[in-house]
């Protein structure tokens, strides 16, 4: 294929998406889906003397305002998964911290990186504290994880809670990784454009594809001492797996967790098709602009949409699901855990990863 001018290419290989891959079966002695331990140990040692433990489910619901409340939180602990709570909540929680946040460490705060966030996060970890909770994760989250200023409060955070485990991004790249862990993440979000209610690559054109972009991530971040998380563009429950084996030591989901019962928001009536649903958006989007920043600037454009997803009933349902899922993977692999999927994990590149005759 002529690329034509191939300074403009960083790499002329084709990078890949959870859809371009399957992962290959193996000979395997894991006989039956209830041998597998989903649970994961992380030591997370960034700084190396305020090193943090935690032991989960490492599949987070995305700081989505549609996505995670308390009600979901409350339901995926108990399946000892994490939620990253969307920072719409810090506000009202240096008033009034929720009691559900106590002796539980499943749980992400997360900021952005204007000055206010800034001061209202600081605000909240202190009463937090002075209420006897102890948040283990703060995520730093911004659309484009490569602005210079993102490190800057990254560094900020750093030298002031160094027992925090700090993730941060989004970026796609290793050098963006690098760049976060220098600057103080324990993890990154890897992730840009790939959420099904994104349109960044729509209106900007930037992007990289999910699967390529944690495959060449996470060796990096590794190989600091740092890990990643896989943000966005998981469509079935296969890809959590395939991004569990390309190397992501968290996986972090929206629309999968929208919907239910327990997602935050009215289930409605679609008057046109009689049936029930709950709305979804991006952060990034006119809705979520006007609902908390008093509408778009003159200088932006939405790069999200609004969608009706259709009612999913109880969470529970669908945490099973991933649960059987991710076990089902392991057992085609020979894996027991998490560690053993990336270790046995290979993919066989395809055109069709399955048989679409019935939708």
């Amino acid at each position: 294929m002529d690329i034509g001018n191939p300074l403009k290419f960083r790499s002329a290989q084709v990078k890949l998406d959870f859809n371009n891959v399957l992962i290959i079966p193996r000979r395997s002695d894991v006989c039956s889906r209830r041998d597998v331990d989903l649970d994961r140990s992380f030591t997370f040692v960034r700084p190396r003397q305020h090193a943090q433990h935690w032991k989960g489910v490492p599949i987070i619901s995305s700081n989505m305002d549609t996505v995670t409340g308390i009600e979901s939180f409350d339901v995926l602990r108990r399946h000892n998964f994490l939620s990253c709570f969307p920072k719409h909540l810090n506000e009202a929680w240096t008033k009034t911290p929720d009691a559900a946040l106590q002796h539980t460490d499943n749980y992400m705060l997360s900021c952005g990186t204007g000055e206010d966030d800034f001061k209202t996060m600081v605000e909240l970890l202190e009463t937090l504290r002075k209420n006897d909770i102890r948040p283990k994760f703060l995520c730093v989250d911004v659309a484009n994880g490569y602005i210079s200023h993102l490190k800057d409060v990254c560094k900020e955070f750093r030298r002031a809670y160094p027992d925090l485990v700090l993730a941060a991004g989004n970026v796609v790249t290793p050098e963006g990784v690098e760049d976060l862990v220098k600057s103080g993440a324990s993890i990154v979000k890897v992730g840009i454009g790939s959420s099904g209610v994104c349109e960044t690559r729509l209106k900007a054109g930037v992007g990289y594809p999910q699967l390529s972009a944690v495959l060449e991530c996470a060796p990096v971040a590794h190989r600091m001492g740092a890990n990643i998380i896989s943000d966005g563009g998981v469509v079935y429950p296969a890809d959590i797996s395939k991004a569990f084996v390309a190397g992501a030591d968290f996986v972090m989901m929206g629309s999968m967790f929208a919907g239910h019962t327990e997602s935050p928001g009215e289930v409605l009536l679609d008057p046109a098709t009689k049936k029930w649903y709950k709305a979804f958006y991006g952060m990034a989007s006119k809705v979520a602009a006007d609902k908390y920043s008093g509408g778009l600037r003159d200088y932006r454009t939405s790069e999200g949409k609004a969608v009706k997803i259709p009612y999913k009933g109880a969470l529970q349902h669908t945490i099973q699901d991933i649960e059987g899922s991710v076990r089902s993977a392991c057992t085609y692999t020979n894996a027991r855990n998490l560690e053993e999927l990336c270790e046995n994990g290979q993919f066989a590149l395809v055109s069709e990863t399955h048989n679409k005759a019935f939708k």
